[in-house]
């Protein structure tokens, strides 16, 4: 007998069109599990199961592996089904910009070859290098999702009532007429977050060595506000001339750097006289209680294979830092976080560079149900965000 508002598995797969062996599939896989399966074993689904299908068929025509789509569609609560929408409006966008490229491209080409000129089909192909490009966008959705998280999480239980950005933003003394350089400038956040405070009158150079995080930056500030330049460039190897900017900006970068000593090598090259190089990271103890909540879970999470507070962070920035700058000052940023809901949280844990999510995508309502316990009244996290 068919309930109200169940779709069989037949009909399900016909609304989606694609087959019931695609439909089985993934609920052997654990990527779509139906929502009610009867006592002889049928499958029935529901209007949000739909919605759920409608992503993963989305994502999987992006070029995702069932594996990415699995961790990337690991809930359907609404914090993570709007995160997604979002990230995949961005993917969307990317894509249009690739495809746009590769037409570029194809009509110069054509012109020539309707001009009878020789065709160097090699730079061709690198041009429109479609591996490349899916790669990239793999590559990015994750990098794009995983700061969303991280920032959303801050943005969401901090205590400090100032803000993380603003802060930073105060401590980097902009007036009118300055240059500046952003490196690693993620999605532009540190601009956007202070609109209101820039000057007419500045310059700035907004730097990051993936070319989708300046493609979301340039989207979220506006390429066509003049004071914004974007480029994809490696801080390690600065294109720049000395003397170059009266600031230079790394919020939570360096420690990323294979080669810190060198990365701050160049910035002091491009800094002018008398400029000021404004970095942030943290120390050991920061948010530590994230560490240890996902253990408690499973002792063989890790959230981060690499200490990167131990690669540059408060207890070593200065000492690494001193051979390339005449002063360095660390400045502290106070805060910590009372997190009250599960979901956010959760996020945050799964954006980190560990290995998580080869012990929580197969156990996700166990663990959501393990930390909405722990957060039912508000988990306190210690924020060690600091400037030098």
């Amino acid at each position: 007998m068919k309930l109200p508002g169940y779709y069989s598995s037949g009909e399900f797969a016909k609304m989606a069109h694609i087959t019931k062996k695609t439909i089985r599939y993934y609920d052997e896989h654990n990527i779509l599990k139906p929502s009610y399966v009867n006592e002889n074993g049928a499958r029935f689904y529901t209007d949000g199961d739909f919605a759920r299908l409608q992503q993963i068929l989305l994502l999987k025509y992006l070029g995702f592996s069932l594996d990415d789509i699995k961790e990337m569609t690991i809930s359907d609560d609404d914090h993570f089904l709007s995160n997604s929408l979002k990230m995949q409006l961005k993917l969307i966008e990317d894509r249009i910009d690739q495809l746009q490229l590769v037409k570029e491209v194809l009509g110069e080409t054509a012109a020539r070859v309707d001009g009878g000129e020789e065709i160097d089909w090699s730079r061709l192909l690198q041009r429109i290098n479609l591996t490349g490009m899916e790669k990239s966008l793999r590559n990015q959705y994750q990098n794009a999702s995983n700061i969303s998280s991280r920032i959303s999480l801050h943005s969401q239980y901090a205590q400090n009532p100032l803000g993380w950005f603003p802060w930073i933003y105060e401590q980097c003394r902009i007036g009118p007429g300055l240059r500046v350089l952003e490196v690693g400038c993620g999605d532009g956040s540190l601009w956007t977050r202070n609109a209101d405070k820039v000057p007419r009158q500045l310059s700035v150079t907004l730097s990051d060595i993936s070319a989708g995080m300046v493609r979301d930056a340039r989207r979220a500030v506006g390429q066509e506000d003049s004071r914004y330049t974007f480029r994809v460039m490696d801080c390690q190897k600065l294109p720049e001339p000395e003397g170059s900017y009266d600031r230079v900006i790394a919020n939570h970068v360096l420690f990323y750097c294979q080669d810190i000593s060198r990365a701050a090598r160049e910035i002091s090259r491009v800094l002018k006289t008398g400029g000021l190089f404004i970095c942030s990271a943290y120390g050991r103890a920061h948010m530590q209680e994230i560490g240890q909540l996902a253990a408690e879970f499973d002792d063989r999470i890790v959230l981060s294979a690499d200490k990167l507070y131990d690669k540059f962070g408060k207890e070593n920035g200065a000492q690494i830092l001193k051979p390339y700058f005449s002063s360095v000052e660390w400045i502290p940023y106070e805060d910590s976080l009372n997190v009250t809901e599960a979901d956010p949280l959760i996020s945050y844990i799964l954006s980190c560079h560990g290995n998580q999510n080869q012990y929580i995508v197969d156990r996700y309502n166990d663990f959501r149900s393990f930390v909405r316990k722990r957060t039912a009244g508000g988990n306190k996290l210690r924020r060690q965000g600091n400037s030098a």
